[in-house]
């Protein structure tokens, strides 16, 4: 497993159009002219301003990076995760397996201490990040589990998860089985959980967007926009508005902070529509990301192309947002799609069973 590896996953082309697609590269790697004294300056730990990371041996679905930035996290089809060190060379540091189907999320805890993986085994892993071992399965959902995410503010042992069983259920990794279950009444495909850990947003294959309270485990309101099945939600930093991935082809935020009338002539939840990300005949749950400062916002795309958004360039709804990056290198669809939460670097995954991590200039 080393940072420059295997070809792309689906190689179809002529000698000719492998020659053409092979100078093109996700970011622009480093010259000898890079090197002297008119050099760009480097703005990250990364050895090289782009890298490829190989070694899974299927579509690689989903990244995390630690809190801390030292460690980033790779979820694939071939049922495995691997870890890589964030900074210098990449090198694959761990494996972490047990499961026995695709890996479809996966979620540091706020303290980088533990790793928790859904998968399509119906089950949900919880390993230490140090040593790659599981300490831990959360069993009871009866369908494929397609997303996981923590509670950023609250104790490191909670966690929810979202299934095609038609339920979010909450997870405390200091006891034994489910604390919690939210029933819907279509397959939920992505779950967010606020940042004080009172609320858990649901997206399913009903094209809706609903707020559960964890306190009183009702539903407190339901957002509607998108017109195709919704396949990532995530909250941003300050945890006031709401990203989501849907394959109408589209991401939007939404306004989630108390109080804002979403009533006939008042201000609605939804804020912003980001264009330019496509969904294909694979359906894939593609993943959607926030900057660690809230400026940015990206998502999976399967046009093999990374995109990237200004979230501050547009302040009315509905509204052309503009594209601060685009860019190639991939052969296959782009599954996710993560920034680093200390510097100025961004990673994807691909079909194509490769992950590019470079800096943004």
């Amino acid at each position: 497993m080393a940072a420059e590896g295997p070809s792309s996953k689906r190689q179809r082309h002529s000698d000719g159009d492998e020659h053409q697609s092979s100078t093109v590269a996700l970011y622009v790697p480093p010259s000898d002219a890079d090197h002297g004294p008119h050099s760009k300056i480097r703005t990250s730990s990364l050895a090289s301003s782009t890298m490829k990371l190989s070694g899974h041996k299927g579509s690689v679905y989903c990244l995390a990076y630690d809190p801390l930035g030292e460690v980033l996290c790779s979820g694939s089809f071939d049922s495995t995760c691997l870890l890589w060190n964030a900074g210098g060379n990449c090198q694959n540091i761990n494996v972490l397996s047990g499961h026995k189907n695709a890996i479809l999320d996966v979620k540091f805890t706020n303290d980088s201490e533990k790793i928790i993986t859904a998968s399509a085994d119906y089950n949900l892993g919880v390993y230490d990040a140090m040593k790659g071992t599981r300490i831990k399965r959360f069993m009871g959902h009866k369908g494929i589990v397609n997303a996981v995410d923590i509670c950023i503010d609250g104790p490191p042992s909670l966690a929810v998860s979202a299934s095609d069983d038609r339920t979010a259920k909450l997870w405390d990794a200091r006891v034994r089985g489910e604390v919690g279950s939210f029933a819907d009444e279509y397959q939920i495909t992505a779950v967010a959980y606020a940042n004080d850990g009172n609320v858990v947003y649901t997206g399913g294959i009903d094209n809706c967007i609903t707020a559960w309270d964890v306190r009183e485990m009702r539903k407190l309101m339901t957002m509607k926009g998108h017109s195709d099945t919704i396949t990532c939600l995530s909250l941003n930093p300050k945890g006031t508005h709401l990203l989501s991935n849907s394959m109408d082809g589209t991401l939007r935020t939404w306004d989630v902070r108390p109080f804002v009338d979403d009533a006939a002539g008042g201000k609605k939840r939804h804020d912003k529509t980001f264009l330019g990300g496509t969904h294909n005949a694979e359906k894939g749950l593609l993943n959607c990301a926030w900057s660690s400062d809230g400026t940015m916002v990206t998502g999976g795309s399967a046009d093999c192309v990374v995109h990237i958004w200004d979230e501050f360039s547009s302040e009315e709804v509905s509204t052309t947002v503009l594209q601060l990056y685009c860019l190639p290198g991939h052969s296959g669809c782009v599954n996710a799609v993560i920034f680093h939460p200390k510097e100025n670097v961004i990673a994807s995954a691909s079909s194509d069973k490769s992950i590019y991590v470079g800096e943004l200039s």
